[in-house]
């Protein structure tokens, strides 16, 4: 009697007859190789395109830094007192004093408050929006402002400051970046928010403590605390400002 080979495994199924199930080697399903986010260092500085106020305005700064520095003294001083936001020019023309004030840097592009407002103001926009953004710098540079100068023109009409106390020198960008930081902290993670805050602040009161310029200095704290009590608002215009993703994207966290 003749012996055949057996026939190999799957050939034995019937033709024409539909869901036969065939013989499929298993293996072993592909690990999944978790790809770390890429670094985009050239995203923390600004650009005319992703980032049009803080580039427009940085551009502003560097023009008024260079005046400042190249001018003579005289012409400088002269410009600094016309833009000053004391008492004396608010009551006269608040508008223009609060805009032109915030044209100058104290201590020029090698001052500390140049590089925060670049690295603060870029993060910013680019999660808000330049409108947003600019409406967070103005605010903290508004109240701010007004919060110490407004004591300081009922202390001169009380009779417990000198008149002289009304032509006092203000001017500056610090008081925007200040508040920009704190607004900034509420749409960042726990790991970075609470560095951040802690170091400016502390930053904030040594300066405070050093009793230099204590107007100013609780300017500065009155500015971190308006920006950090925009956290609800910027961490809505966040999820607005982020991309329309299609059905089934999973979508982003900021």
């Amino acid at each position: 009697m003749e012996r055949t080979a057996p026939d190999p495994v799957g050939t034995d199924l019937l033709d024409a007859v539909p869901h036969q199930r065939a013989a499929v080697s298993w293996a072993p399903p592909a690990r999944r190789r978790l790809v770390p986010p890429r670094v985009r260092p050239w995203r923390l500085l600004p650009t005319p395109t992703g980032t049009p106020f803080t580039f427009g305005y940085a551009a502003v700064l560097a023009v008024t830094s260079l005046i400042a520095a190249l001018a003579p003294p005289s012409l400088v001083y002269a410009l600094y007192q016309g833009s000053s936001t004391d008492v004396a020019h608010l009551v006269r023309s608040p508008a223009v004093v609060l805009l032109a004030s915030a044209l100058w840097i104290a201590g020029g592009v090698l001052s500390p408050y140049s590089l925060a407002f670049v690295l603060v103001l870029t993060a910013l926009e680019r999660r808000v929006g330049g409108a947003r953004a600019a409406c967070v710098f103005l605010a903290g540079h508004v109240l701010a402002t007004l919060a110490t100068e407004v004591p300081v023109g009922l202390a001169v009409l009380a009779g417990r400051l000198p008149a002289t106390s009304l032509h006092r020198l203000d001017y500056g960008i610090s008081f925007g970046v200040a508040a920009s930081t704190g607004a900034l902290a509420g749409l960042l993670r726990p790991w970075l928010r609470w560095p951040l805050l802690l170091g400016t602040a502390a930053l904030l009161l040594d300066d405070l403590l050093a009793y230099t310029d204590p107007m100013t200095d609780w300017g500065h704290l009155t500015a971190l605390a308006i920006g950090m009590a925009a956290w609800p608002f910027v961490r809505r215009w966040a999820r607005s400002a982020q991309p329309v993703q299609g059905a089934g994207e999973p979508r982003g966290r900021s």
